[in-house]
Parts: C-alpha cells; sequence; structure tokens
C-alpha cells in the first residue's frame, strides 16, 4: 500500500497499570541494591484504596514493600484520598514466596560463569529499530510519549494545575510509501479537577502537544480530540484497576514490529522476556544506526535452563548487505546467552524504576545501556 496509517497510544505514569509497573520495578531495584544476584518476579494490583504485591523472591536483601509503593503513589501524585487513593492512607498487601528450585537449578549457582546461565523461562522476544526518528523508534508511539511526558511536566509544575495524576495520548500517523507524512489524529485523555471547563483544557492541551511535536507534520486536517467523553475527573486506581505488565505495546514499539507476549517490569534480568529484549533492541538499534538498513526486526528464542539461543532471526528492511551477511556478522559481534546479556549492559542493578514510564525504548532522557549504539561503527566495517 502506498498510502496507509498506524497509531500507537502512550500512557501517563498516574495509569493504574503504570503505577502497577512502576512498585514492582521499585521492588525490584530495591532489592538489587543489596543482593544483586537475587531472583524477582513480582506483580501488583491496584484498586481503590488498595495496593497488592505478589510475586516469587530469592533474595539476602529485605525491603519494606510497603514503604516502596506508598512513595511510588506519593512521586505519581496520588497524595489526596478524592483521587480515589493515597499514598500515606491507602492499605497495601503483600505476598511474596521464594523462586520455584526447579526454575532456580537452570539460572542460579552459576553465577562466577556468565556464559553458563541458562535463561529464566522459555518464550520469544523482539527486538526492533527504525531510522523514522531521532530515537530510533517509529513515529506514532515516539509521539504519544512526548504528549504524556509532556503533560506530566505541566502538572508537576503547575503550568496545568487542574490536571490529575492519570492520562492517556494516542496519535496516528498517516504514511506514504513507507515513510510518515503528516498526522492525522491526536487524542488526549487528561485527568483533571471536576470545576475546570472542557473548552479551556482542549485549549491549553493543544498548545502544550504542538510544543512538543514536529509543526511540519501537522496540517489543517490534522484532528485534536481532548477528552471526547467531555469529562476525566475519576481517574487511577479508582476508575480501573491497575496490573503489572498489562501495557507491553506502550512499553515497546506501539504495535509496529512483533511482541513475544512477555511483560518487563518486576523481573530480574535472568528472565530474558526483558534481558533479551533488550538486547534485541539493542541490536536492532546499531543495525540501524550503522546505515545498514532503514528499518531492523531481531528475534531470538531460549529454552528454560539453556544458555544457547534457540533461534535468532533478522528481517532488515532496505539492507544494503545480504540476510546471511548480516547474520554472520551479529553472531560474530553480539552474544545472546542470557548471562553474556547480563554482563555486557551491565544489567544486576538498579536502574529499572526509571523505565516503566514512556516506554523501555527511545529514552533519549535516560542512559539505558541498550539504547546505546556503540557497536554501529563495528557493523560497518565488517560489512563494508
Amino acid at each position: 500500500m502506498s498510502k496507509y496509517f498506524l497509531t500507537s497510544e502512550s500512557v501517563t505514569e498516574g495509569h493504574p497499570d503504570k503505577l502497577a509497573d512502576q512498585i514492582s520495578d521499585s521492588v525490584l531495584d530495591e532489592i538489587l541494591k543489596q543482593d544483586a544476584y537475587s531472583r524477582v518476579a513480582v506483580e501488583v494490583l491496584l484498586t481503590t484504596g488498595l495496593v497488592i504485591v505478589s510475586g516469587e523472591v530469592t533474595t539476602k536483601a529485605y525491603v519494606d514493600v510497603q514503604a516502596v509503593a506508598r512513595k511510588v503513589l506519593r512521586d505519581a501524585g496520588y497524595v489526596k484520598s478524592e483521587y480515589g487513593i493515597d499514598a500515606e492512607s491507602c492499605g497495601t498487601l503483600s505476598s511474596l514466596h521464594g523462586q520455584s528450585p526447579d526454575i532456580a537449578q537452570g539460572v542460579g549457582k552459576k553465577t562466577e560463569k556468565p556464559e553458563l546461565i541458562g535463561a529464566g523461562d522459555q518464550g520469544m522476544m523482539f527486538g526492533y529499530a527504525t531510522d523514522e526518528t531521532p530515537e530510533l523508534m517509529p513515529s506514532p508511539i515516539a509521539f504519544a510519549h512526548r504528549i504524556t511526558r509532556a503533560l506530566a511536566r505541566a502538572r508537576k509544575s503547575k503550568a496545568l494545575p487542574y490536571l490529575r495524576p492519570d492520562g492517556k495520548s494516542q496519535v496516528t500517523v498517516e504514511y506514504e510509501s513507507g515513510k510518515p507524512k503528516r498526522i492525522d489524529t491526536i487524542l488526549v485523555s487528561a485527568q483533571h479537577d471536576p470545576d475546570v471547563s472542557q473548552s479551556k483544557m482542549k485549549k491549553d492541551i493543544i498548545k502544550i502537544v504542538k510544543k512538543v511535536l514536529p509543526l511540519r507534520m501537522l496540517d489543517k486536517k490534522t484532528k485534536f480530540l481532548v477528552n471526547p467523553t467531555g469529562r476525566f475527573v475519576i481517574g487511577g486506581p479508582q476508575g480501573d484497576t491497575g496490573l503489572t505488565g498489562r501495557k507491553i505495546i506502550v512499553d515497546t514499539y506501539g504495535g509496529v514490529g512483533s511482541h513475544g507476549g512477555g511483560a518487563f517490569s518486576g523481573k530480574d534480568p535472568t528472565k530474558v522476556d526483558r534481558s533479551a529484549s533488550y538486547y534485541a533492541r539493542y541490536v536492532a538499534k546499531n543495525i540501524v544506526a550503522s546505515g545498514i538498513a532503514k528499518k531492523a526486526e531481531v528475534r531470538v528464542a531460549y529454552a528454560i535452563g539453556v544458555p544457547k539461543p534457540l533461534m535468532l532471526h533478522i528481517d532488515a528492511v532496505d539492507s544494503r548487505v545480504s540476510k546471511e551477511a548480516l547474520h554472520r556478522a551479529v553472531n560474530k559481534i553480539f552474544d545472546f546467552r542470557p548471562g553474556m546479556i547480563i554482563k555486557h549492559l551491565n544489567l544486576r542493578r538498579p536502574i529499572y524504576k526509571q523505565t516503566a514510564s514512556y516506554g523501555h525504548f527511545g529514552r533519549t532522557d535516560l542512559d539505558l545501556p541498550w539504547e546505546r549504539t556503540d557497536k554501529a561503527a563495528a557493523l560497518r566495517k565488517l560489512l563494508k
């Protein structure tokens, strides 16, 4: 098709699912601060006035889970009971137990030999990159994240004092001959105080949106939808139950490319759902940054307890080299064994809470090891 449309969404840090992700990753970070070789798989559920934390943890660390959960809520702006959940007064329940020894025997006891560490689970993971944007991300998700970050800044700085923590954005981009041509529709749903008018909100939010999007892609036909139901006062966990791992498309590429189905938040790096997805993005991004291809998708699959991947496949669009040559170069430069991924990207450290809002990829505001393009030159040299 010469002309088509792609849509992606983003959500703010006050969205109930993102609150769950942030609490899961905050617990993980606190554990890794004390014991880098911990095994962690933490899930969170939030509803009106209540936070429930559960999962499997094997560690030498001690973490005050209740204090961690309250801090996430406080930082996200849930500091009033009228918001449906209040960091100081909400109920918290915690139910954590040890990792299954059947799993542990495949990933533990080998901490000194990273090349022998097996995958923490079976499954397939994907990484994607495209030269559409400076962050090498698809335009719709890149633009949607810019909007939700702008909403959060406007709320926290009091530029729009009537905003509340919950919110969403959605951007539809029109493509022509495979390239983003214009922004067709911008949708913003922002939680607000009950006394602000819809007309004022729409005017204020459109002004903010235009500051973070490329004006060359906006035209007279671009549609702006702000709180299309006309009201968004009840939000957060009061308006919608929050669960860890329910925003996996927001976390990745906005529906462009593929997704293996595994969530990231709350999981230590032996879980290849997380670490191998990061590494696949790292490889795809370096391929595109090298100029070898305009788009790249990296696919990898694992068996639980086995270090070597069962599959590695690369799809490169407009590649300047053969598929066989690209595979040979990637296999020579990159090591997809879980322990080697952890070592290369230095993943046994508390860096995860910051990824739990506004996407794990394309983060120009963070120094994330899987977002670096330090292997692009080596790829170019090998494939010249």
